[in-house]
């Protein structure tokens, strides 16, 4: 399980890209998007999910696709900026494989996800404080990871040369 690769971190941080990046340059592995996952089988979008049934509802099904995806090798999982807030998916994910936390400033994710509808977390009247307070609160869970890149100053191709020097792929 040591060569696994998980991907954690804020929304719009680029778990997602640099999961798709990291697998087009290991044909080996499988890149596996916690959330498109939920998407596909739930048939809905994350937010319809959370407008329909609940975060809480949500939530069980990230619990349950992390643990079936958490369960091989040779993969790279992008998680939900929220995964690794649950005790039993940070356990799970931290003993799956490497670990590692794109950190990004307030203001890059904000500029990211400004316009974006479809984060359902983010949609009230002030969404750069709602991101605000969830990074603080994420925050302590996020350093629990084996790797922090701080992705502010790093290019896509820096990112992915750091992660592979490390997961020795």
């Amino acid at each position: 399980m040591e060569n696994n690769i998980i991907l954690i971190g804020m929304p719009a941080c680029g778990k997602t890209t640099i999961g798709a990046l990291l697998a087009s340059k290991l044909p080996h592995y499988i890149h596996i998007d916690i959330d498109s996952v939920i998407e596909r089988t739930a048939g809905m979008k994350i937010s319809e999910i959370f407008a329909k049934y609940s975060e809480d509802y949500f939530r069980k099904l990230e619990y349950d696709t992390i643990k079936i995806s958490c369960n091989g090798s040779k993969r790279i999982i992008s998680t939900g900026g929220g995964a690794f807030e649950n005790p039993d998916n940070r356990a799970t994910l931290l003993n799956f494989g490497k670990v590692f936390y794109l950190k990004s400033d307030l203001d890059i994710l904000y500029n990211r996800i400004a316009e974006d509808s479809t984060r359902p977390l983010l949609q009230n009247a002030n969404p750069r404080e709602i991101l605000e307070k969830l990074l603080r609160k994420r925050e302590e869970n996020y350093q629990k990871a084996h790797y922090t890149i701080d992705t502010n100053s790093l290019n896509e191709d820096e990112i992915i040369r750091f992660i592979l020097n490390e997961t020795n792929s």
